[in-house]
């Protein structure tokens, strides 16, 4: 039967401040959604004014949150 997880990827954890991030956006995101499909679908989904999955900028950088932040008070996301 194999071993149905033997390929899994294994990850490092988030940093604090990585950690952070993704709760402010993740925040963000379902006050601006509210719908937790559209939040999912949002933060998870290759966006072209970002160039990346917003998820992903933000946790990357401060710089990559303010710009997830930024798009969705536009109105934009």
């Amino acid at each position: 039967m194999g071993r149905p997880f033997a390929h899994r990827v294994k990850t490092q954890p988030l940093s604090a401040a990585q950690a952070d991030r993704q709760g402010r956006v993740t925040r963000m995101a379902i006050a601006r959604f509210g719908d937790a499909a559209a939040v999912t679908a949002f933060l998870n989904t290759h966006h072209g004014a970002l160039g990346a999955r917003p998820l992903d900028l933000a946790i990357a950088s401060d710089e990559g949150l303010a710009a997830v932040e930024a798009l969705m008070g536009s109105g934009a996301a």
